[in-house]
């Protein structure tokens, strides 16, 4: 599991907009929540904006955010829309998700 430090764990949910559907933004984004430890989803949204909600410890979903504001390769993300709250637990893994 990525990170480090501090074991209380938050709760990440975000919308990204730009070019980001058809573009494996979900693929690469699971990936990346897996690789953090991070439990939660991703999902299209029918405004082409792309959602998720992650559950870890503060700094892997940090270094999330970071990937969520950059994306995969073919994706232009323009905008990401943040909201931290708290953990609820509610998870078992990291999963794509039809909205």
């Amino acid at each position: 599991m990525a990170g480090g430090g501090s074991k209380e764990r938050s709760r990440l949910h975000a919308v990204v907009e730009g070019i980001v559907q058809g573009v494996n933004f979900r693929y690469y984004t699971v990936r990346r929540a897996r690789i953090l430890g991070l439990t939660g989803w991703v999902a299209n949204r029918w405004d082409g904006k792309v959602e998720t909600v992650a559950e870890g410890r503060r700094e892997d979903l940090e270094t999330f955010l970071e990937f969520l504001q950059e994306g995969p390769p073919s994706a232009i993300v323009t905008r990401v829309e943040p909201h931290w709250e708290k953990a609820t637990g509610e998870f078992a893994d990291f999963r794509v998700i039809y909205l």
